[in-house]
């Protein structure tokens, strides 16, 4: 059954959002924007992300329009931790377990032959992390530079400007979302692997916290 008429987008924005607050509240993230914590920090958390955008966009651009290759973040993420700790960041700040196990389900997706693996599921982490980025992302670079100091130099990750206003880029990822037309249990898996993304997220925040 097709559910070409459904705003799949806002469908997952309504199902994720205890996930959703249950990942943002937790509190190394919490006290990171509350200006609690270093600059440092900031690079401790950008370092785990620079290898789970490392996973995530080991996906050849082969899929939906909506996997547009101007959202890949890995080269901008590269270039902020040369620019805040220096070439030798992937020594200093190893990968944590939950972020190897993150990336290790990431990296089985993007390569997965179940084409609901490789598109469906692999679509709820790139709309967790992308969509994340073009929202709530904007207001962590806005508070990593207010509370630290990071210069856009060091915060290029969050910059989406080939893609026009913030505002417009989300409206068309969730357009070419919802564009895709899937069936209800497409919608279900998709529902189901956003969850997964959020709890992700949420294990590295807790890891980031230890």
């Amino acid at each position: 059954m097709s559910v070409a008429t459904l705003d799949v987008a806002a469908l997952i924005r309504t199902a994720s959002a205890d996930d959703h607050r249950a990942t943002e509240s937790r509190g190394f993230i919490t006290r990171l924007l509350g200006g609690e914590l270093t600059l440092d920090d900031y690079t401790r958390y950008l370092a785990q992300y620079a290898r789970v955008y490392e996973a995530l966009e080991s996906r050849p651009d082969d899929g939906p329009a909506v996997f547009d290759p101007r959202l890949r973040r890995l080269d901008r993420i590269a270039s902020d931790l040369d620019a805040v700790a220096g070439p030798d960041w992937r020594d200093r700040y190893p990968a944590l377990p939950a972020t190897t196990v993150y990336a290790s389900r990431l990296r089985a997706l993007a390569a997965a032959a179940d084409e609901r693996d490789r598109t469906v599921r692999y679509l709820a982490h790139h709309y967790a992390r992308y969509l994340g980025d073009l929202s709530g992302g904007q207001a962590i670079a806005a508070l990593v530079a207010r509370h630290y100091g990071a210069t856009p130099r060091q915060l290029s990750f969050y910059d989406f400007s080939e893609l026009g206003t913030v505002v417009q880029a989300k409206r068309d990822y969730r357009e070419r979302m919802n564009a895709l037309a899937l069936d209800a249990d497409a919608v279900d898996a998709l529902l189901t692997e956003v969850r997964v993304a959020f709890g992700s997220n949420g294990a590295i925040f807790d890891q980031l916290d230890a």
